[in-house]
């Protein structure tokens, strides 16, 4: 699309709101009351809603319309929020002509129970991949972001794009990172992993790192059921670029977003190295491969 910002300069729109957002969601989160959770989804980790989802969502939709009136645009509260008739689709668009994506509070249940890990995930997606990804983790003061073919960077909140230092991920934990509802079909990953599975190991007083943990060095490894474009997709993105292996549960190149079904990518593995990739194609092969088949 002609006149449209490119992916770089969509990001750094966004950032200062982004950090008055992230601000906003760290000042209440002792105090967010909950609304009703949603009804759509099979797990408590999706069902969670807050204020903050709706109003995060508003906040960054106001700025992108007084930015970018004729961008396309889709958040996750799209149903709930005031303004998704004022953009121009919702839906991926043809090349160059970029939707930008948004997870106002990726992780709710963490956030909500009153832990750290939670995030505010932006994606710029091209009709076939991710041009760009921006997550922000509030509690914790920093952000993540990754440009199509340049790298991830990472930095605190307060600093610039160009600030940000390249990210390397280096001598990852051995744990590995399993998708909800996956501890049924996968019940180990061989002796040299431990299984970071959050239908089991969460609790409102029990921590338990999210897939994001993996840009820290503290997983080595991830297998999702699906990944959805506004956050478990963007994460991969952001690893992808940051140098991990990132391929579907058969070790293929991730199909083009264009093909994708419901805003999701389909079951994935995602890799700090070639060894481990190795590893987990063979527990899927092994596993989730054969009790479809």
């Amino acid at each position: 699309m002609s006149n449209s910002p490119t992916p770089r300069q969509i990001l750094e729109t966004l950032l200062p709101p982004l950090r008055l957002a992230a601000a906003y969601s760290k000042n209440i989160q002792s105090v967010i009351a909950a609304c009703p959770e949603k009804t759509d989804q099979q797990n408590h980790f999706g069902a969670a809603l807050s204020d903050a989802d709706l109003s995060i969502q508003t906040f960054v939709e106001v700025a992108l319309l007084g930015a970018y009136p004729q961008i396309r645009f889709y958040g996750e509260e799209y149903e709930k929020t005031a303004n998704t008739k004022y953009f121009r689709s919702i839906d991926l668009g043809p090349e160059g002509d970029y939707l930008v994506t948004l997870d106002p509070i990726d992780g709710t249940r963490f956030y909500l129970d009153g832990h750290d890990n939670y995030q505010i995930i932006v994606g710029v997606l091209n009709h076939d991949e991710y041009e760009a990804v921006l997550a922000i983790s509030p509690a914790q003061d920093c952000y993540y972001y990754a440009l199509r073919g340049v790298g991830t960077f990472s930095g605190p909140l307060d600093a610039s794009l160009d600030q940000c230092q390249k990210l390397q991920i280096e001598n990852p934990k051995p744990l590995i990172y399993l998708g909800w509802g996956l501890s049924d079909q996968i019940p180990d990953v061989g002796p040299a992993y431990q299984i970071n599975d959050l239908k089991t190991a969460y609790s409102d007083e029990q921590f338990a790192p999210n897939i994001n943990a993996i840009l820290k060095g503290e997983l080595a490894g991830a297998i999702l059921e699906s990944g959805k474009f506004i956050d478990g997709a963007a994460i991969a993105f952001l690893a992808q670029e940051a140098g991990c292996i990132v391929t579907t549960l058969t070790g293929e190149p991730m199909p083009p977003l264009h093909t994708s079904q419901n805003y999701q990518r389909p079951g994935l593995i995602v890799a700090t190295s070639a060894t481990v990739h190795q590893d987990l194609l063979q527990v899927v092969a092994k596993t989730l491969l054969v009790s479809a088949g």
